[in-house]
C-alpha cells in the first residue's frame, strides 16, 4: 500500500513539474520568440507550444499549462487587460489534444488544430466584443487569430512529427 501511494504520488509530481515546465515553454514562445504586433496584440507562435503540451499531458494539466503561460506572457508583455480571456481560451484550446495515445501526433491530435484555432479566432473576437462594445472593430482582429492559428498549426505538426521519432513523449511521460 505504502508503495502504491509513493508511485501515485511520484506521478503526481512529475506532471506537476512537466506542467510547470510546459507553462514556462509556451511563455518564452508567446512573450519572446518573434512575434507580429498588431492593434490589440500581436501574432505568436505560442500555440504551437500549446498544442505539443496538450498532445502529452493530461487534460487538466495541459489547461492549467496554457493558461498560466499564455496568461503570464499577456500580464508581463502589457497586456494585462486580455489576461482573464487569455486563460480561458488557451485552456479550452488545449482541450481538442488530449489523448492517450503513446504519440504525440495522431489522426485526432492532427485534425484537433481546426478547432483550436477556430476556439483561438472566435474566443478573442468575443473577448474583443465585451472589452470594446463593437463587433466591428473585434472583427478586425480575426483575420490576425486566424494567421496565429495556420502558423502554430503547421509548426505544431512539423515539431510533434520529429519529436514522434525520438518516441519523446513515451520518454517524458515513463
Amino acid at each position: 500500500m505504502i508503495s502504491l501511494n509513493r508511485t501515485k504520488a511520484s506521478n503526481q509530481l512529475k506532471l506537476l513539474t512537466l506542467t510547470a515546465v510546459f507553462s514556462a515553454l509556451i511563455f518564452i514562445a508567446t512573450a519572446y520568440l518573434p512575434r507580429l504586433p498588431f492593434p490589440g496584440g500581436y501574432v505568436h507562435v505560442g500555440d504551437a507550444f500549446l498544442y505539443l503540451t496538450a498532445s502529452m499531458l493530461p487534460a487538466p494539466y495541459a489547461c492549467a499549462a496554457g493558461a498560466i503561460g499564455a496568461g503570464l506572457a499577456d500580464a508581463l508583455s502589457g497586456y494585462m487587460i486580455y489576461v482573464p480571456g487569455t486563460a480561458v481560451i488557451k485552456a479550452l484550446m488545449a482541450l481538442m489534444f488530449s489523448h492517450r495515445q503513446p504519440t504525440i501526433l495522431s489522426l485526432r491530435s492532427g485534425l484537433a488544430v481546426i478547432p483550436a484555432g477556430i476556439i483561438c479566432a472566435g474566443g478573442y473576437y468575443l473577448y474583443e466584443v465585451i472589452l470594446t462594445r463593437s463587433f466591428a472593430g473585434a472583427a478586425a482582429t480575426v483575420p490576425f487569430n486566424l494567421l496565429q492559428a495556420l502558423a502554430s498549426a503547421i509548426i505544431y505538426l512539423a515539431a510533434a512529427f520529429i519529436l514522434d521519432r525520438a518516441s519523446v513523449k513515451a520518454r517524458l511521460l515513463r
